[in-house]
């Protein structure tokens, strides 16, 4: 059976689909709409998105879009790992500028679903590493956002890969938490 494990953040679920293998391989139901709902997570999904990152520590984020076209995400990983993060970034929250980080694998199967009013980032921790994620909204480049992914202010936990972080121009001159507005209010549903 499908697990939905919340964190500290409880609008943050990490999603352990069942697993089911012989010796030809396994078989696993990844997403299940019924089941979802029955969680409280009724995201219209819209779009599949897939990225892959050659080098260990490649960093993508931490990234969010804003109303009306903000995405709610379903992040699962297809080759490799990552450690996904969430922050949360709704003016209000009791959680506001706290965040949540997941290890997701392609041998776990795990998932991390990402309500509105976060920003998402992960970094790879295999090389080659493929993911595979759901949004709930297209994207636009007119209303996508960022913070610095290694903020000293919101004290992320990133795993040492050994080397320097591969990140992406945009990336590393995101601005700051400190001057961030958040365009996102809290309330108990999106």
């Amino acid at each position: 059976m499908t697990k939905f494990i919340r964190h500290a953040i409880p609008e943050i679920i990490e999603v352990q689909p069942e697993k089911f293998g012989d010796y030809r391989g396994y078989f696993s139901e990844v997403f299940k709409q019924g089941l979802f709902e029955a969680e409280g997570i009724a995201a219209d999904w819209i779009q599949d998105n897939q990225s892959y990152s050659a080098q260990v520590g490649t960093v993508r984020g931490l990234h969010f879009q804003v109303p009306p076209v903000a995405q709610a995400k379903l992040v699962r990983v297809l080759r490799g790992a990552i450690f996904d993060v969430a922050v949360d970034i709704r003016k209000g929250s009791p959680t506001y500028g706290e965040w949540v980080g997941i290890e997701l694998s392609a041998t776990v199967l795990n998932q991390l679903y990402v309500p509105v009013g976060f920003a998402h980032c992960f970094m790879t921790l295999e090389p080659d590493t493929e993911v595979l994620y759901k949004v709930s909204a297209p994207y636009s480049r007119e209303h996508e956002g960022s913070i610095f992914w290694a903020d000293k202010d919101l004290g992320i936990a990133w795993p040492d890969t050994g080397g320097a972080p591969v990140l992406s121009e945009k990336d590393e001159v995101a601005p700051s938490f400190a001057d961030f507005d958040s365009p996102f209010e809290y309330r108990t549903r999106y």
